[in-house]
């Protein structure tokens, strides 16, 4: 199906469109409760230096456009990369993928390679999220995915995709005995100012030596009202099954951002959020993982390239899992500053 929709498929224009992008940022952040460490916190892993000024992400990106095939690829290097791709093979490349337009007015395509991770609201491109730094729940679900996507836009307002993939975040399969993961995604735009998304996760987690299925939900509102605000509204939720008996642990998490534009040069933004995660299946921890949030954000805007953004970010937890001084602490305070330019 795919070679004859492929064979027919023509497009009317013979040129080839190339285009470079990239995006540098560059920040400091610390945590006024360890000051002698080289990271912050183990389940955070952008801006996780610890009283160092350092580069989160530097990335070169190139898209290629002929008739009804393209291509993208983006090298990338800095501490996030480091954190999140410590355990591949490939490390430098952010995205290397192919794909091609399946009909005439482009409303099917498949794609295959290493790709953007479909789940969640906030990339690890820092200047196109509402806070500077990412959530707990955007933190500890994929920023990458690798495998094969088919797209389909049946009308301008709903968005469907499907895909198999190698895993929950992994360009190399750890254990070539998992079956390919499935994942799902349905958008629905009502309006320019709004987006309903859901997307869902099937698939075997590597625990030591044997595999243990996961199923994970996604779910964002995100919706701009009265012209300077806008406001998300997102909720995961996890199963993963034990690796002792036959049941499943869970975890969760709610969070809400609201940023407001104060002038063109000028934003702020406020979240919160919650994430329990009691069996430690997504969070490494000793104890129960029972933590609410909080952050302030300000965004200057020199220009429409460049962001210069400052965070204050407070987690307050029932059981002992931050440190304070090498001692077990409830809570943790620490404030991040960034400088990002994207052309």
């Amino acid at each position: 199906m795919l070679l004859i929709s492929a064979s027919v498929f023509s497009q009317e224009s013979k040129e080839v469109k190339f285009s470079v992008s990239g995006y540098m940022e560059t920040f400091y952040s610390n945590d006024f409760q360890n000051s002698n460490t080289e990271k912050k916190i183990s389940f955070m892993y952008n801006y996780n230096r610890q009283n160092e000024f350092n580069i989160n992400i530097v990335l070169l990106r190139t898209k290629v456009a002929f008739e009804n095939g393209y291509a993208s690829l983006a090298l990338h290097s800095g501490t996030y990369v480091e954190d999140n791709y410590a355990n591949e093979k490939i490390k430098n490349v952010s995205e290397a993928f192919l794909g091609l337009y399946l009909d005439k007015d482009k409303k099917q395509t498949i794609e295959a390679g290493i790709m953007p991770s479909y789940i969640g609201f906030e990339t690890a491109n820092s200047s196109s999220n509402l806070t500077l730094t990412r959530s707990i729940l955007g933190e500890n679900s994929p920023y990458f995915m690798t495998g094969v996507k088919y797209n389909y836009s049946p009308f301008s307002k709903w968005s469907f995709s499907t895909l198999l993939t190698n895993g929950w975040q992994r360009i190399n399969k750890s254990n070539k005995k998992s079956l390919p993961s499935f994942g799902s995604q349905i958008a629905y735009k009502p309006s320019g100012n709004s987006m309903l998304n859901w997307s869902v996760f099937i698939g075997d987690e590597s625990i030591a030596t044997d595999l243990r299925t996961r199923y994970f939900s996604n779910l964002y509102y995100d919706f701009k009202w009265k012209n300077k605000f806008r406001s998300i509204a997102g909720f995961d939720f996890g199963l993963q099954k034990n690796i002792e008996g036959k049941g499943y642990s869970n975890w969760f998490s709610p969070v809400f951002i609201t940023q407001y534009a104060i002038n063109y040069q000028w934003q702020t933004a406020v979240r919160g959020e919650y994430y329990q995660d009691l069996n430690n299946v997504v969070i490494a921890s000793a104890k129960e993982f029972k933590t609410f949030g909080i952050s302030l954000n300000f965004d200057y805007l020199p220009n429409s390239k460049m962001k210069i953004r400052t965070e204050a970010r407070l987690f307050n937890s029932k059981e002992t899992v931050f440190l304070r001084n090498e001692s077990a602490a409830t809570s943790n305070f620490f404030t991040t500053i960034s400088c990002s330019y994207e052309f």
